[in-house]
């Protein structure tokens, strides 16, 4: 465990240098905000029914985390897409938001497709790519985001200027103080996050080491979450390479729950994250309290994560942002950098064999 506190041998696992675009996440925030602020769009947008999200991966979180931050407030449903196709209600009422980091994601672009031939309202979010060239050609919003990232370290450019333009839109309201304070407290937390700060009193070092040998179960709190849950999975997967699972309550009190007694050979090797926040509905509360004295009588620990920030959207990413560093941190201690993702670039090599 002490190469987490060692940084130069940080450093020599972490070759691309992801720590530093964690680090920079904060900025990515502000910076994403004034990116969707310079989107302009025809009048007839803001005459809408629906929205939906459409893309694959680390395209799609911003997708989900919209959705579910939303969902008490957008006038119109949200619908997230993963898939060659799109909707068959998609029609010329439908905000159609093509996210697509590289700008060649293959799935999002047969969507795109799909949508021009329904009419559909499309907004393009991309840093290039073939997506990019289409925006251009047809004359569509285009949001233009940096480029050279891994998608996954992305987020903050699928997130913030998909939420300035529904607030330019009339969708919701404008969102830009709250960004800021989103900013805010991740540039507090990742004082106490970042390599410099000893694992005794790092909070991410810390659940690293304790699930890196077994496998993890994220558990959110609510709805609002559970793209939280997802996210700390993925990040879980493509920059520690390690299987984990997630759910959500109450749903997960109604099913998974029951699941916790076999295979008892395991289930010591397991630990469950829950991710709480201090507005968790009391009911909700008091069943996390009950299912993590279930869960201890066979996992290996029950981790709780509580969520930082006054407003729902920063307690949101400060849970993200705690997530993708446990995920860094798991990577380091599993030796291995945590940026490449082999066996996606392989499927996608022999995906292009295909034709």
């Amino acid at each position: 465990m002490k190469e987490l506190d060692d940084i130069q041998k940080i450093s020599q696992i972490d070759k691309s240098n992801l720590r530093q675009l964690l680090f920079d996440f904060p900025e990515q925030c502000r910076e994403a905000k004034e990116i969707g602020k310079r989107t302009d769009f025809p009048s007839g947008y803001r005459e809408i029914n629906n929205i939906v999200f459409t893309g694959l991966g680390g395209s799609a979180v911003g997708g989900d985390l919209l959705r579910a931050y939303l969902a008490n407030e957008a006038r119109v449903p949200i619908v997230v897409n993963r898939n060659y196709s799109i909707p068959e209600f998609v029609d010329s009422d439908t905000l159609l938001v093509v996210c697509s980091y590289s700008g060649n994601t293959e799935e999002t672009i047969s969507a795109f497709e799909k949508g021009l031939k329904k009419k559909a309202k499309i907004v393009v979010i991309t840093s290039g790519g073939k997506l990019k060239a289409a925006a251009v050609e047809y004359k569509l919003p285009l949001v233009t985001i940096p480029a050279g990232l891994p998608p996954r370290a992305a987020l903050a450019y699928s997130f913030f200027p998909a939420l300035m333009v529904l607030a330019k839109l009339g969708i919701i309201n404008d969102k830009s103080l709250q960004i800021e304070r989103v900013a805010a407290v991740l540039s507090r937390l990742r004082q106490r996050l970042k390599p410099e700060v000893k694992i005794k009193d790092n909070q991410a070092k810390s659940i690293a080491r304790d699930i890196q040998k077994g496998f993890s179960h994220i558990y959110s709190s609510s709805d609002f979450f559970g793209p939280v849950s997802y996210r700390w999975r993925t990040q879980l997967a493509e920059n520690s390479k390690s299987l984990s699972s997630n759910h959500v309550f109450p749903e997960l009190t109604h099913n998974e729950i029951v699941g916790w007694d076999f295979p008892k050979e395991l289930l010591g090797d397991f630990t469950v994250i829950i991710l709480r926040d201090k507005d968790d509905n009391p009911r909700i509360a008091k069943r996390l309290d009950i299912t993590a004295s279930i869960i201890k009588q066979n996992a290996k620990n029950v981790i709780e994560v509580f969520s930082e920030g006054d407003e729902l959207m920063s307690r949101i990413f400060s849970l993200i942002y705690i997530g993708d560093f446990v995920s860094f941190y798991l990577a380091i201690l599993n030796g291995i950098d945590p940026t490449p993702v082999e066996m996606i670039t392989y499927l996608k090599k022999k995906l292009a064999e295909t034709g």
